[in-house]
């Protein structure tokens, strides 16, 4: 059995092979806008280009291309605010085999539309009252599915840390590297790269202040619950970190940083304004960052992760009208 201790690169490296049929290589953006804003050397990795709109479609294909045939053809079932359920319909539909998708009632309309898009079917719960993995879960066991997690599954993390993988071959070095962080898979899984091919880099997960479960749980160095966060970072609105990604965010993570609301609509907006780049709210949470001063920037080379694109039109235009920084 793997334990977050066996979590290593090596991990990251054999799910870097085994999706890389079936995912995009996404482009890392440069902006001398932002460069001269923030003081540093800033590289944007742009998983907004990727297939399904997020970084969700790796770890999603990780897992179902690591599943023996037989078992991959019972179908899988998932719960997901919007990112994961697309990447799991995404890998589905990319394998030919039925998806389930336990989505809240409250999902953004274009996280929605994309999950059927693929070919999924969804089961709606209220999210203020119903537990999704419990649902989730029974769905699974009455249908013969395998249940792929949006963040606690090894597989999971591994195919989400290919995109440090890709970053820092690309890039090389950096001084710091920064990546939102919701369940903790992305995290998790980019941190464990970095660390290992450079033990000296700075780390940081990038967390809506409305939904600082990760952050109060490294505060206090255990898991912290939290009330369902009323956080525009729909792919924050965890309650608390995995109980998988978490021991590997308190090893490799130097530090939680939390946005506010309105740095990450203001980060929205100047990424769309002044690079013409279109990210989700989540996504924008390491850019907040770096406007706001929350990140040691000056003078340093920076990797920041954009989780996805996947805005929906009232999203987005309340981000729009945002004050500029």
């Amino acid at each position: 059995m793997t334990t977050s201790t066996d979590f290593t690169l090596a991990r990251v490296l054999a799910a870097h092979a085994r999706i890389a049929p079936y995912v995009h290589r996404t482009p890392v953006l440069t902006s001398r806008t932002l460069d001269a804003r923030v003081g540093a050397t800033v590289f944007l990795k742009a998983e907004n280009f990727q297939r399904g709109g997020s970084f969700k479609a790796r770890g999603a294909m990780n897992c179902l291309a690591a599943l023996p045939p037989e078992v991959r053809s019972r179908g899988v079932a998932a719960f997901s605010s919007g990112n994961h359920a697309q990447g799991v319909a995404l890998a589905a539909r990319a394998f030919g085999v039925p998806a389930t998708i336990v989505m809240p009632t409250d999902a953004p309309a274009s996280k929605i539309a994309g999950t059927l898009a693929y070919g999924a079917r969804i089961v709606y719960y209220d999210r203020q009252h119903e537990d999704r993995e419990a649902i989730a879960r029974q769905l699974a066991e009455e249908s013969g599915a395998v249940l792929i997690p949006p963040y606690d599954h090894y597989e999971v993390m591994a195919g989400q840390g290919t995109v440090a993988l890709e970053l820092l071959t690309e890039v090389g070095s950096l001084d710091a590297l920064l990546a939102p962080v919701g369940g903790g898979g992305l995290l998790s899984g980019c941190a464990t790269v970095a660390r290992e091919w450079f033990p000296t880099m700075a780390i940081y997960g990038v967390e809506a202040e409305l939904a600082d479960d990760t952050c109060q749980s490294f505060r206090a160095g255990r898991r912290v619950a939290i009330p369902p966060p009323a956080t525009i970072a729909d792919g924050m609105r965890n309650l608390a970190p995995g109980a998988l990604t978490f021991p590997i965010v308190q090893r490799a993570v130097t530090d939680i940083l939390l946005v506010s609301e309105q740095e990450i609509r203001a980060a929205v907006k100047f990424l769309l304004t002044r690079l013409k780049v279109l990210v989700e709210p989540t996504g924008a949470a390491g850019v907040a960052a770096l406007l706001a001063g929350k990140a040691p920037a000056q003078g340093k080379r920076i990797g920041v992760i954009l989780s996805g694109g996947n805005v929906d039109a009232a999203q987005l235009t309340d981000c729009l009208k945002a004050d500029d920084w």
